[in-house]
């Protein structure tokens, strides 16, 4: 073999900066999570993922996620037939704690509120030309939940799953970042001062309860979200039966663990520039954005509505953990809140949002896939 022919069968002979660009984009993801501290356990999977994705293959050799039969294709396959959300769900069943919602129900509602992103994006994705699936799943990026979004994506527009699932999570990361100003913008000194009172102890009973009913009530109402609710709660029954420990540590830590490492890996590598580097990529990232600012805008403002009625006034910032990026929303209400009053402690209180908004988020994704999946 000559050194040409070396040469023309190395990935330097076929880079083009397309791929220059997106590995550029992989080291920021990285120096993100280092530096920054910025979601490392998803940015440091992805940002790897994506240079290891835009090194150009050799013609005939079968390495790429889009390869059938290469060792990246059949770890990418739990992306495209939508199995490891519903594990990540399982694990953040098993990890949270619904009782600072239980003890104060009315705080649901922020949750819901705050899925007004998706919604909303949805109607502007159809307006700029995506088809009714293509825009459910843009939509779905609003959440800030990477899980719903990449199962929602998988079952309604799969080629698109690349963008939206690199959109969702780069907008995770960027909560710190993204969420502050809207959350200043729209709530006065006075309001980010309010504080609340303790939440009520929540029995063991109501814990075990809760899952089940609240599972039948959702299910019922969106059965497309069976699949990421019922693991969910699952994972939940796991952690408040107090019985089965054992499950529920290996769901929370172990697991969820190496279904994160290999989801984030794989997302990142499936975004060779040949076939993420599109207009329509471009609009998926502007719309994830509008999306995500408009669910946290939706769920203060919303705070402030209920305000109106309520004789114990809530913390508008707390409104703004109703986009299910949990916990990092509910910690940008504690640090926004201790900023103007170092005494308010709002990190209980905004997990109940934070974690509604989970539930909401994974409800929102059943109905559109219930209503669009025909599309």
């Amino acid at each position: 073999m000559s050194f040409e022919n070396f040469l023309h069968n190395t990935g330097f002979a076929h880079l083009e900066i397309g791929n220059v660009a997106m590995i550029l984009i992989g080291i920021i993801f990285i120096y993100l999570a280092v530096v920054k501290d910025y979601e490392p356990l998803l940015l440091i999977p992805i940002g790897l993922g994506i240079i290891v994705g835009n090194v150009p293959p050799i013609k005939g050799m079968i390495l790429s996620v889009y390869d059938q039969g290469s060792v990246l294709y059949y770890l990418y396959f739990g992306v495209t037939k939508g199995i490891y959300p519903p594990l990540i769900f399982l694990g953040i069943g098993a990890m949270t704690d619904f009782s600072t919602m239980l003890s104060n129900p009315k705080l649901i509602l922020l949750g819901a509120a705050a899925q007004i992103g998706i919604f909303l994006t949805f109607l502007g994705s159809l307006y700029l030309g995506f088809t009714p699936a293509q825009a459910g799943s843009i939509g779905i990026i609003g959440g800030a939940d990477g899980p719903t979004a990449i199962f929602l994506s998988s079952m309604l527009a799969p080629e698109l799953l690349g963008p939206i699932a690199i959109a969702a999570y780069s907008y995770m990361a960027l909560v710190p970042v993204i969420q502050p100003p809207i959350m200043y913008l729209f709530t006065t000194e006075k309001e980010r001062k309010i504080h609340m009172k303790a939440p009520r102890v929540v029995s063991r009973k109501e814990k075990i309860i809760f899952p089940v009913v609240a599972f039948l009530i959702c299910a019922m109402l969106a059965p497309g979200s069976i699949a990421l609710l019922g693991m969910l709660f699952f994972g939940n029954l796991l952690k408040e039966s107090t019985v089965t420990e054992r499950l529920a540590a290996s769901a929370r830590h172990a697991l969820i663990d190496i279904v994160t490492i290999l989801l984030g890996f794989t997302v990142g590598a499936s975004t060779q520039a040949q076939t993420f580097l599109t207009p329509k990529s471009v609009f998926i990232f502007g719309l994830g954005a509008l999306s995500f600012i408009v669910a946290t805008m939706g769920g203060v403002l919303f705070a402030k509505f209920m305000n109106l009625f309520l004789k114990e006034k809530i913390n508008p910032l707390i409104g703004a953990a109703g986009v299910s990026a949990v916990p990092d929303s509910a910690r940008v209400v504690q640090m926004v809140g201790q900023k103007e009053d170092p005494n308010n402690f709002l990190l209980m209180h905004a997990m109940a949002p934070n974690v509604a908004g989970v539930i909401g988020s994974a409800i929102a994704a059943g109905v559109l896939w219930s209503a669009l999946g025909q599309f």
